[in-house]
């Protein structure tokens, strides 16, 4: 008797435990009407674990660390970004192990290793209730799979559910339930590929935004020149951060200066404090990122007209430097079809100068122009993406960058990062310098990715709230802008005020006078505001500098013209990336361009079946 009371006790010990540990150290606090189900479910998944377990001690071992995984695996993630750990990161755990390090790396590793290994060794089929046991877990995994739309609308109906707010939706139903839901969701709302009318009616509505086409004697003849584009990893102004009081400004005054003749242009980018790949989607592909899922991962499927694509096919080589493993957001497949014909990445670079694991950006720099300088040399055209490492959350440096900057913020990282800035700065500096030399006419596009992980360090200076169900709308913008500097050559950096990344690729084509359509035409802005989608929710930046927060019905005026038109984008979108590619554009001469009509919504050069470029 006391045996079967086992999983009972164990689940209140742990529960108890659990929670204490989540309250204090994350300051993470399931509500207390969610406590009771909860427990409850938690108590379900002991008698099941219990059911087909031989050894008492392997069952306990079990349920510990699964719990430990779902209330303090949640309760940390939220602390770092906000939000609550949700199916999409599943496929992102390679990664995350790739780039933990020390510790944290074995605090991750071993649970998820001990836990898969724990069960097979103590799985048995000992009684009527382990039959009972697996049956019930094969039914509700295939009803998840094959049919989820029955487990989520009576959990919606019964518990409701905030598509942009997934900490409240966390606290409000515990992780038990709350995994079940949102996987769940998952599944429901998987991307899939529209049908052929679907695209056609998306198209149409979107190239209804299309300016007025130039007149043919106005048309300008494509211009090739070099393309540097620099992705600072987590590069972003610590001077925002108002109570660090720091001991001098971090940023280079030269890189000031810049920045100033630049209009502090920002850019406004789909991820925070993390995701690089979502923000490299966006510059490469023009496209709006609109979900929390790595782009990279499972939604870039077919090989597409990106900018490296666009112009490999004018001529250009089209190389990227990366120096971490290749595979990391599965980049080898991603950079192939976006166009890249040469991908350097951790092996291709000589490690000499590093900051623990992460190669120094002057050394990246240095290697990078000796990779390119036969191509600048020999006047052929060269699309040059860099992927910066160095940046990287825990901000280490070497023995050769000593502590310049001292801030009086308790919050490690504060001061940590602000050193970070101080060197990624400088060294981007010289290396523009290098480029003025080398490639006076080249355009240059250099920004940060997503702000940096500073833990506690926004909320103490009172530039953010711990809990992003307390944002103000100007607090959703400022935590995805970041720097960014476009230099049209000889003509300086241009002033390009907030501009959303994947706007981006195709200002470049329009610098190099690209005449002839591409998949960037799709996503022409609306008319009076700036769209900036987030996971399960937008907003829109309006012309007189307002933001126009997009959360849930009813909407505003503007947040109904946004809504449609990400409705339309996403559409095409799926098509393109993960579909049939009913909507990717042929190519067409420039005296085409001239003759077709304003809005072009007969959809000219719209191809009715996949085919290639």
């Amino acid at each position: 008797m006391l045996t079967k009371l086992l999983p009972l006790f164990s689940t209140a010990l742990f529960y108890v435990l659990y929670y204490l540990i989540t309250a204090l150290k994350f300051d993470v606090h399931v509500e207390l009407s969610a406590i009771f189900y909860d427990y409850l479910m938690q108590l379900a998944v002991a008698y099941i674990l219990y059911s087909v377990s031989k050894r008492v001690w392997a069952f306990l071992v079990i349920q510990a660390l699964l719990m430990g995984v779902l209330y303090v695996g949640n309760a940390a993630k939220m602390s770092f970004f906000g939000g609550p750990i949700i199916p999409d990161d599943v496929f992102a755990l390679q990664a995350l192990l790739m780039i933990l390090e020390g510790w944290r790396f074995f605090a991750l590793a071993i649970p998820l290793a001990a836990i898969i290994s724990l069960i097979a060794f103590n799985f048995t089929l000992r009684h009527w209730s382990s039959y009972l046991a697996v049956l019930t877990v094969i039914l509700l995994g295939t009803t998840l799979i094959y049919k989820p739309i029955m487990v989520l609308e009576p959990l919606d109906k019964n518990f409701g559910n905030s598509k942009w707010d997934q900490r409240s939706n966390y606290l409000s139903r515990g992780p038990v339930l709350y995994s079940l839901q949102e996987g769940a969701r998952f599944f429901v709302f998987s991307e899939k590929s529209p049908d052929s009318d679907e695209a056609q009616i998306a198209v149409e509505n979107l190239l209804k935004n299309a300016p007025v086409v130039t007149p043919l004697a106005d048309i300008k003849p494509f211009t090739p020149r070099n393309v540097h584009l620099v992705l600072l990893e987590s590069f972003w102004d610590p001077n925002e951060l108002k109570k660090a009081f720091y001991s001098q400004n971090p940023l280079a005054p030269d890189f000031r200066k810049l920045w100033k003749n630049a209009g502090y242009s920002h850019a406004l980018v789909p991820v925070f404090g993390g995701g690089t790949a979502n923000s490299e989607f966006e510059v490469l592909c023009g496209f709006p990122v609109t979900q929390g899922a790595i782009k990279f991962e499972r939604q870039l499927l077919n090989p597409v007209p990106c900018l490296p694509h666009i112009l490999a096919d004018k001529g250009y080589r089209t190389v990227v430097s990366h120096p971490n493993v290749p595979v990391f957001w599965n980049r080898v497949n991603a950079y192939r079809n976006v166009g890249f014909q040469t991908y350097w990445s951790k092996s291709d670079f000589l490690l000499d100068d590093m900051n623990n694991d992460f190669l120094s950006d002057s050394s990246l720099y240095r290697q990078v122009i000796e990779k390119i300088s036969g191509s600048l040399e020999s006047k052929q055209p060269i699309l040059d993406y860099i992927v910066t490492y160095f940046g990287h959350w825990n901000y280490p440096l070497s023995k050769s960058r000593p502590l310049k900057v001292n801030a009086r913020s308790e919050v490690e990282e504060v001061t940590a990062y602000a050193n970070t800035v101080y060197y990624k700065s400088r060294e981007l500096m010289a290396f523009l310098e290098q480029l003025a030399l080398r490639d006076p006419d080249g355009i240059i596009v250099a920004f940060g990715d997503h702000l940096p992980n500073l833990g506690d360090g926004y909320v103490d200076s009172g530039v953010l709230f711990s809990s992003w169900s307390d944002f103000t709308p100007a607090m959703f913008k400022f935590h995805v802008t970041t720097p960014i500097i476009i230099i049209d050559g000889k003509n300086g950096p241009l002033k390009v005020g907030n501009i959303p990344l994947y706007q981006v690729p195709k200002l470049v084509l329009n610098l190099l006078n690209y005449n002839e359509t591409s998949i960037m035409d799709y996503v022409e802005p609306l008319p009076e505001l700036t769209v900036r989608p987030l996971p399960g929710l937008h907003f829109d930046l309006l012309n007189n500098g307002k933001v126009d927060l997009c959360k849930e019905a009813p909407y505003s005026e503007f947040c109904e013209k946004s809504v449609r038109w990400l409705q339309d984008v996403t559409i095409v979108s799926n098509d393109l990336f993960m579909g049939r590619q009913y909507t990717r554009p042929k190519h067409q001469s420039t005296e085409h361009l001239a003759t077709l009509p304003d809005a072009m919504t007969s959809a000219v050069g719209l191809n009715k079946s996949q085919s290639s470029q």
